[in-house]
Formats: structure tokens, sequence, C-alpha cells
């Protein structure tokens, strides 16, 4: 396992090296001969990206934009991969967790991407099988499960397992992590090949229902006043530098469509029941869906103080080999003249 992380951020940081030769040396994207523009939007068929498969559906993106931008949009089960996507240059803007966010910057030294905007805080829980972990010092000698290495809850487990004097077994320790996608969890979960699996929403509510599991910690109860940052709203930052507008009339449209799920959470609750189902073949039961929202909260506001909080937690994990200054991360001046327009208040950086 230790062999196999040390591989993987070796080929992250390979990508974002990609990245910077790609964005130094070539020129910026142009209009395709009919002079429409493509913008490739990333997100997951997660309750915690509740935003995008609303404004998805709803076709508020793909309207805000208007007839000379066309939308396309790809689903990933966790950040790591939709970063990677994001360094190929096939993604424009994402939704995604703190951690790959962090690491992308990091890896391409700032040159690769931007957060714009918030889309969710809360949603992700620590389940477990209650009959065999019912305090911390159970989980030693235990298999447990994330969505992906290096992915913001894969983090947050690990981060917690060492504050509980617990090592992970690629650090010599005897708790095994085990990075899978979220509907594998959920099968290995039923099956008792894992013990519990730290997962965003609707899957941690699924554990508990259709896996019998227990809420060993809801994470909120980590972070303070119960924030924390679950969806970030990222930008390519080559795609941001030649199409500003753009990325502007999709800040308007997220802003609008994080609206309408607050003041319509029954029939936001419908549309995003109605994706899942579409992009993986299954929906949700009303009851799993109306707790994994009880969990969340959808929100603009990217929460800077928890993702620096996050930062911390990955730099004393060894994710990052050095304290990172993300002084630069942020580029909010769009989201807070659109906030301010609406009578909003602007969010301030620390």
């Amino acid at each position: 396992m230790k062999l196999a992380l040390s591989k993987y951020w070796s080929l992250l940081a390979l990508f974002a090296l990609l990245a910077v030769s790609l964005i130094s040396c070539s020129n910026p994207a142009s209009a395709d001969s009919n002079g429409k523009v493509t913008v490739h939007l990333g997100y997951f068929p997660n309750v915690t990206h509740a935003v995008a498969l609303v404004g998805v559906q709803r076709g508020t993106f793909a309207q805000a934009f208007g007839d000379k931008v066309s939308l396309k949009t790809t689903t990933f089960n966790a950040g790591p991969a939709l970063i990677e996507a994001l360094f190929a240059n096939s993604i424009d803007i994402g939704y995604v967790g703190p951690n790959p966010t962090i690491n992308g910057y990091t890896q391409s030294k700032g040159s690769a991407l931007r957060v714009i905007a918030g889309a969710a805080s809360g949603g992700a829980s620590f389940i477990v099988n209650p009959q065999v972990i019912k305090t911390p010092a159970d989980l030693a000698n235990k298999k447990l499960a994330t969505p992906q290495l290096g992915n913001t809850q894969d983090v947050a487990l690990r981060f917690y397992l060492q504050q509980h004097g617990l090592k992970t077994s690629d650090k010599g320790g005897n708790v095994q992590v085990v990075p899978t996608d979220n509907a594998n969890i959920l099968n290995l979960f039923k099956q008792g090949k894992i013990d519990g699996a730290w997962v965003p929403e609707p899957w941690a509510t699924r554990l508990v229902d259709e896996g019998k599991g227990k809420v060993f910690l809801d994470e909120r109860t980590l972070w303070p006043n119960g924030q924390f940052v679950t969806t970030n709203v990222v930008v390519r930052k080559a795609f941001y530098d030649q199409h500003p507008d753009i990325v502007k009339k999709f800040l308007e449209a997220h802003v609008d469509t994080v609206t309408y799920i607050q003041n319509n959470p029954d029939d936001a609750k419908k549309i995003v029941n109605n994706e899942t189902k579409r992009i993986t073949g299954k929906g949700l039961a009303q009851e799993v869906l109306d707790q994994a929202y009880q969990n969340l909260n959808i929100t603009y506001d990217p929460l800077p103080s928890a993702l620096f909080q996050a930062a911390d937690q990955a730099y004393a994990l060894g994710f990052l080999k050095e304290k990172p200054d993300l002084k630069n991360l942020y580029q909010l001046n769009d989201l807070n003249t659109i906030l301010k327009a609406k009578g909003l208040k602007p969010i301030a950086v620390p």
C-alpha cells in the first residue's frame, strides 16, 4: 500500500507538470467553426453535488450560457479523478472536494485551478458495523473503506485514525484502508468484507439503511459550527483567463440553483433522485433521500477557513510534502459581485 500511495502521488504530480507545460506552451482554446465554445462540466452523482445535478437537469446552466456556448457533462466517483481530468484539459469547471482541490493546486504550483464558489457543507459520515466497532480503540485490526485514495473522505478517515493513535497499514499500522468506488463500498459492507467506511451522502445513509450499519461519527461534529467543505466549485485557470464572461454566467446560474434548492427542497430532491437514477441506474428510497438531506447544507459559501484546516490535515498525514501556500487559490470577485447584486453577503477569505 505504501508503494501504491507513492506511485499515485507521483502520477498526480506528472499530470500536474504536463498541465503546466500545456498551459505555458499552447495557445488558448478557441471556439469551433460555428463560433461556439464548449464548457466541460464535471461532478458526481451524489447528494453532495445536488447543485450540479439540479442545475444540469433544469437547464439553468445551459440557459445562462446562451446559444454561443454548449455544455458537456462528465460524472466521476471521486475528486482525484476529476482533478486529473482537469489537468488533461478535459474538464473546465468542476464540483469537487477540498483535498483534491488542494492537491491539484499545489502539484501544479498554483497554475491549474481556482476555487470560485462553494456548493455543499456537511454530508459525510463514518459508518461502521456496530457488532465489531463501538469505540475508536476497536478500529485496530479492522478493514475500512473510502471512495478514492487521497479524496476528501480518505484524508478525513486517515487523520481521524492518526488523532486516535492508530496507523494505517501503509504506515506500518494495523488498520487497512481500502479505497474503492462508493457502490462497491456498499456491496462490500453488506457482505461483511469491510468493517466501516467514511463516505459522502447518500452513501452514508445507504450503508445504514441497506447495510444495517451505524453512524459512528457525523463529520460535522469535528468542525467549528458543524461546517466543513464537502463540495466546492473549481475552474481550470486557463479556461477562466480565456473566458471570464462564461465563468461569470455559470456562477450566476450556480447561485440561482443554490437559491432554488434552498427554497424548493422537495422539488430539488426529486430532481436529484431522478438524475441519480439516470446516471447510476438506481434511485434512492424516499427515506434515504430525506435523511441524506438532513445531513448536509447546500451553500455557495466555499468556507475557506475549513479548507485551510483540511490542508493542515493533509500535510500532517504526509499527503503534502510541505505546508501549502494557498493565498491565490480563491477567485471570489465574480461570486461576490453576483452576491452583492442580489443583496447577499459577500464571502471573505481569511
